[in-house]
């Protein structure tokens, strides 16, 4: 797997693996295994409709019918889904778009149509030799898109950004923390980590002052209270 920084809007970085190609096939394979349960049922309602209508072309076109959830499934399931298909539900992988903003049904449009060239034209062949030689294990259809299949199963810790665990009946009290910036919080947050960690206090105080200097505001509690109290205060209003 290879590690992918993604920035959301909220100018965030999450960091991410993209999927091997082992995992992408075993999707496929799962939503394949799928397919066939759903090609068995289709076949006896052909039977029965076989028996019903004497004419083999409404058969026939009855039986198109049923097959088109399946030529379609990709797309639906995807759009619906956040991404995910059946096999990637169960693996717990999804499509993102690479610079982090929402996917557009549009988007997935582009990677379902492009399965033509990575999967079905050449067998597979496309697909895997493109994801085989990408940076960023995308298929033709990803890279034209936009997107990559990332894991969810690593979840990204709260102390990586800006967020903070708050209680909902939490109390803010600094009203006025908002003048800070989503940059200026995680500099903030960046520094106290780092400087709580190595117990360097002078660095705690001076970046205590700085804050009170910004916000205008002094404040009785000790630094490490105070550091806490704002980075809590500045998640609870940009949350709501």
């Amino acid at each position: 797997m290879a590690n992918i920084a993604i920035n959301t809007a909220q100018n965030v970085n999450l960091h991410y693996k993209t999927v091997s190609i082992g995992e992408r096939m075993l999707a496929f394979l799962i939503d394949g295994a799928l397919f066939s349960l759903y090609f068995y049922v289709v076949s006896l309602i052909t039977s029965v409709l076989g028996m019903v209508f004497s004419d083999s072309w409404t058969v026939f076109g009855l039986q198109s019918l049923l097959l088109l959830p399946v030529m379609l499934y990709s797309l639906y399931m995807h759009i619906l889904f956040n991404g995910r298909t059946l096999g990637k539900i169960i693996l717990k992988i999804k499509v993102v778009r690479v610079d982090g903003t929402p996917v557009h049904w549009s988007t997935y449009g582009i990677r379902w149509m492009l399965r033509i060239v990575d999967i079905w034209l050449f067998t597979g062949g496309v697909g895997i030799l493109s994801i085989l030689f990408s940076d960023k294990r995308q298929r033709i259809g990803d890279a034209a898109a936009g997107t990559i299949v990332i894991s969810t199963k690593q979840n990204v810790k709260v102390s990586h950004t800006i967020l903070e665990d708050i209680e909902e009946e939490y109390q803010p009290v600094f009203l006025n923390v908002t003048i800070l910036s989503d940059k200026d919080v995680r500099l903030i947050k960046e520094t106290y980590l780092i400087a709580k960690k190595s117990q360097d206090f002078k660095t705690l105080t001076a970046l205590r002052k700085r804050i009170e200097t910004v916000l205008g505001i002094t404040s009785t509690l000790y630094d490490q209270q105070f550091i806490d109290t704002i980075l809590k205060d500045y998640n609870f209003f940009t949350q709501q």
